[in-house]
């Protein structure tokens, strides 16, 4: 480890920051890892996948030189419904009037009267008296019958439609599968690329996780599966999808329209506390900053819109156009970590011990468990983990306290993998070689020449007794840093 790789900021909320045609300059791209994005987005539902590589590429070039490590998370397309296209490119819809949609490869342009669907399968799931929302819910349109391939509806609102607009219904029910034949293909692009996450669309089920994690192994990733909450139905299933994935994503824009805008927010508080409850990580997504897009300031009720979603104890908040079209890209993330750096001093952690889960299998989640209890009642200055893959600093950044936590692997897919946890701070140290007191020596003495730890502060440090084994965590130390530097042991469970 270097000096370069110590963390420039002690914010403990994590910023996904999409890329685009606003980042794609070097400098630009190069400012907003600099002002804060730990994990960048690459959406394959725009574009050629090849400027998405490209991307790719130049994030692990720009985090090499200024010494951060930076996850890229590869967002597949998933099977969004979207209408086709208008002869003239768009059309005004008035309330009352009928409006057909096409399920046909044959249809038409469409225009004022009718346009054709992607999803040839939309017939047979709506029936009359269903409420379809194209836009984002800006045109509703309810179903009067369905004619063979002809859904026949009424105007709900007055509207302007335009070309390939998603389509939603309203409180679900859509039969399509998650994984599209495009998906597969995309997978294995990204596999190619070594992303260190993957998220899967319109995830309903469990099966659907499995399926992708199934895919991206035979293509040789050892990416993390990020599920989107962003349909009605994956809310009915929602501690199964969470146990299949390694993160959740709050996926606000579907999931808002399907399930309606009153429900949202309790649906968001009750995503983030299952994943932490079922030690997942939980990105909250969508417009949390969207009028910066075109203003360089964001508005009160947004600054407070991230500050709630880190307050309720979400690991990272996501820009999406605000960074990848949007005009002040770099101000987007410096605002993102100025609201979450000072949301988190009004953040009370509650962790309940007596509610924590007995019978724990694991003997690493169970040296995180009592960590975290030390952690609460003898002034522990920081938590110091070595890890093969992260696991133990999962489970550690689960309890969510103020302490921070410095986890040191030699694996940069396990680095870059971190740097999604909410307090988990990843270092590069290579202990091959080490015994765990060696290794608690030199990772320490690190942290004291970068100014992160001094003389009199107390740490804990874990480690396995056989270095270099996953999942082997079992030991827990309690040090002391001494006048000059070096960590004395307190005791050891």
């Amino acid at each position: 480890m270097t000096s370069s790789s110590l963390p420039v900021s002690r914010r403990h909320t994590r910023i996904v920051a999409t890329l685009g045609p606003a980042t794609d300059p070097p400098d630009v791209l190069e400012a907003i890892l600099r002002a804060g994005v730990d994990v960048v987005r690459l959406n394959f539902s725009h574009g050629d996948p090849s400027a998405q590589i490209a991307r790719g590429a130049a994030v692990r070039v720009a985090a090499a030189q200024i010494g951060r490590e930076v996850g890229i998370l590869a967002d597949l397309p998933g099977p969004k419904i979207r209408i086709e296209t208008f002869a003239s490119g768009k059309v005004n819809l008035g309330a009352g009037q009928r409006f057909d949609l096409v399920a046909s490869l044959d249809a038409p342009p469409g225009d004022e009267h009718q346009v054709a669907v992607s999803y040839l399968g939309l017939p047979a799931d709506v029936a009359a008296g269903d409420v379809l929302l194209l836009d984002d819910g800006l045109v509703q349109l309810r179903v009067e019958s369905v004619q063979g391939d002809r859904i026949v509806t009424t105007v709900l609102n007055d509207g302007v439609l335009s070309n390939r607009k998603g389509l939603n219904k309203q409180g679900g029910g859509l039969s399509l599968g998650a994984i599209t034949e495009r998906d597969r293909e995309l997978i294995a692009v990204a596999a190619g690329m070594d992303v260190d996450f993957i998220a899967i669309s319109f995830c309903r089920t469990a099966n659907d996780m499995h399926e992708a994690r199934r895919i991206a192994r035979e293509h040789g990733s050892k990416a993390a599966l990020v599920a989107k909450i962003e349909r009605a139905e994956a809310i009915d299933h929602l501690a199964e999808i969470i146990d299949a994935s390694e993160v959740v994503m709050v996926a606000r824009g579907d999931l808002g329209v399907e399930v309606g805008d009153a429900e949202l927010p309790g649906l968001q508080k009750k995503i983030i506390r299952e994943a932490v409850a079922r030690d997942k990580v939980v990105i909250t997504a969508t417009q949390m900053l969207q009028s910066m897009v075109d203003s360089p300031m964001p508005t009160r009720a947004e600054v407070l819109d991230v500050a709630n979603a880190v307050i309720d104890g979400t690991d990272a908040v996501m820009l999406s156009q605000e960074s990848a079209a949007g005009h002040w890209p770099v101000r987007a993330v410096e605002a993102m970590a100025r609201i979450c750096a000072t949301a988190e001093r009004q953040f009370v952690a509650d962790t309940d011990f007596e509610q924590a889960e007995r019978g724990l299998e694991r003997a690493d989640q169970a040296i995180a468990m009592a960590t975290m209890f030390l952690c609460e009642h003898i002034g522990i200055r920081a938590v110091v983990a070595m890890t093969e893959s992260g696991g133990t600093a999962r489970y550690l950044s689960r309890f969510r306290s103020s302490v921070p936590i410095y986890a040191f692997s030699h694996h940069g897919g396990a680095r870059r993998r971190m740097a999604l946890m909410r307090d988990v701070f990843p270092m590069d140290y290579d202990s091959r070689g080490q015994t765990p007191r060696e290794a608690a020596r030199g990772s320490i003495r690190l942290l004291v020449d970068g100014g992160l730890l001094a003389p009199g502060d107390r740490v804990i440090f874990t480690s396995g007794e056989h270095m270099q084994t996953r999942g082997a965590t079992n030991t827990l130390r309690l040090l002391e840093i001494g006048p000059d530097g070096q960590a004395t042991g307190l005791g050891e469970l």
